[in-house]
């Protein structure tokens, strides 16, 4: 294949990837993501077991609607493509969620491919809130303080004494 050939499938496939909108009989059950369709400038740090901060840096998320508007998918990049340069090679972690009737809730998988990380959760929404509990792990990502202009996002892990340890958090701000 050629380069041409290979640049005219990568635009196809980002064709069908991307949505324009979710489909109508999708839109109230996806409607806890739709504050966060567009793109955001993070503030993330790391914390260590006593919950100090051990490390920031910059980032950037990306969401999209996907599959003919049927689910939401996120990019993060972190540290974001422009502090590569001063803060070194991370991660760029996806997300694929699609919501599931039955369970009246979001399945989630978390891939990243710099660890060859998978991670499934199930995600529920309330009011302003979307927390994904991990299927594999004791991890907890949750979305706060959700409006139009921001969030909050912290990782959280929960030994088997039920003690909780701040992981990570993103402050995030909408890119103009």
């Amino acid at each position: 294949m050629s380069m041409t050939d290979g640049a005219a499938a990568a635009r196809k496939f980002a064709e069908l990837m991307v949505s324009d909108a979710p489909r109508p009989e999708f839109a109230e059950a996806l409607s806890p993501f739709a504050p966060l369709i567009g793109s955001w400038d993070l503030d993330v740090a790391w914390y260590d077991d006593s919950g100090a901060v051990t490390r920031r840096t910059k980032g950037e998320w990306h969401f999209a609607w996907i599959l003919d508007g049927r689910a939401v998918a996120d990019i993060w990049i972190t540290p974001s493509r422009a502090a590569r340069a001063t803060d070194g090679d991370g991660e760029w972690g996806l997300s694929v969620r699609i919501f599931d009737p039955e369970l009246q809730a979001f399945r989630s998988t978390w891939m990243g491919p710099n660890a060859a990380f998978v991670m499934p959760f199930i995600a529920h929404a309330t009011d302003g809130t979307i927390t994904l509990e991990s299927q594999t792990a004791r991890t907890r990502w949750e979305f706060t303080g959700i409006t139009a202009t921001g969030f909050h996002w912290r990782n959280e892990d929960e030994d088997a004494d039920g003690n909780v340890t701040l992981r990570q958090t993103f402050v995030a701000t909408r890119q103009p």
